[in-house]
């Protein structure tokens, strides 16, 4: 298949806007998705956790 007759229906002037547009646009969702629907991603960027939580261990016997 040739890809390049793409160019013949729709203006290099016009595609290639459109696309790096939808790109960047799929990009930003992803980001504001991943900061809306996780806990740890903001205290990230916070500068994380600023006491190490402590390891609990329980000797079965």
């Amino acid at each position: 298949m040739n890809q390049g007759k793409i160019w013949t229906v729709v203006s290099p002037s016009v595609g290639l806007p459109l696309l790096l547009g939808s790109v960047t646009v799929i990009a930003i969702l992803v980001h504001v998705a991943i900061l809306s629907h996780t806990t740890w991603f903001p205290g990230y960027w916070q500068g994380g956790l600023k006491k190490a939580a402590a390891i609990e261990t329980s000797i079965v016997g």
